[in-house]
């Protein structure tokens, strides 16, 4: 049996009685994590390291977005197929989960879903756990197809910003966004992109899940006036940025693109 993902978001029970599709992939995109075969994870999970395989590692800031050659061959070192169904989570709920179910749809692959709650939900659940194992099938035969509308990049957004052709959405922290607190990165200014607004990613879930789908349709219809508003979406680094595209997209947009370097680059290169 091979699974045709329909929305991008599923839940632990649908993981759990899907495990066994022929053509499904599981991805854990837990940042910071590295193997440890004593480590716990769901079954048959592999591992996507995306700070040191599916970004730039030579780029001047973190999470930079690869070249298509690099994510397509880093892909098939996963086993990953044209025809693979993909469930990415990771151990926080919803977190670095949606920056690669972003990065796999800008690279042209569309039968993706984040799992809803990510691990601390299948944990909750009473599912089973295997211990962590390196992938040591064969190659798939993967090829990505750069979707450039997906990611832009600092002059877009630069341009963005001064011409207000764009809603730009911060999705920090609002007391990050009104430099109430230090950013987390060190030697990093304070800051906001000019005339962006603030969402934090946190406003669409409880406890790691998404509120319904009802519930951020209203959060997003209250931030952007229209589903067919061009849209971008920022964070810290480029990786929460990719939540609110998660929820923007269960909610209807259609115009709506991630600053790769977000407010690290910004604020790297725009001096206050």
């Amino acid at each position: 049996m091979s699974v045709i993902l329909k929305k991008p978001l599923v839940s632990v029970t649908w993981l759990y009685q899907n495990l066994e599709a022929e053509n499904l992939i599981v991805l854990d995109a837990t940042i910071n994590k590295h193997y440890d075969a004593k480590q716990a994870q769901i079954p048959k999970a592999r591992f996507f390291d995306i700070k040191n395989k599916f970004s730039d590692v030579s780029g001047a800031f973190p999470s930079t977005f690869p070249s298509q050659e690099q994510f397509q061959e880093e892909a098939r070192n996963l086993g990953i197929n044209n025809n693979s169904a993909i469930v990415v989570y990771d151990d926080k709920g919803i977190y670095s989960s949606a920056r690669v179910w972003w990065l796999f749809k800008a690279f042209g692959f569309q039968n993706i879903a984040v799992l809803d709650g990510g691990f601390p939900a299948w944990l909750s659940s009473g599912f089973p756990t295997a211990f962590m194992t390196k992938y040591e099938g064969d190659k798939g035969d993967f090829e990505a197809n750069l979707q450039p509308r997906f990611m832009t990049f600092f002059e877009d957004v630069k341009n963005a910003s001064k011409n207000k052709t764009h809603t730009i959405v911060d999705a920090r922290s609002s007391e990050r966004f009104l430099c109430k607190v230090p950013e987390p990165r060190a030697g990093l200014r304070r800051g906001t992109i000019p005339n962006s607004i603030n969402l934090p990613f946190t406003n669409l879930l409880i406890n790691g899940v998404f509120k319904s789908e009802a519930e951020v349709k209203e959060i997003f219809s209250k931030t952007i006036a229209s589903t067919l508003d061009p849209v971008i979406f920022s964070c810290g680094s480029g990786i929460t940025a990719c939540v609110l595209a998660l929820g923007a997209t269960m909610s209807g947009y259609k115009n709506i693109a991630v600053y790769d370097g977000s407010w690290t680059e910004w604020g790297s290169l725009v001096k206050a």
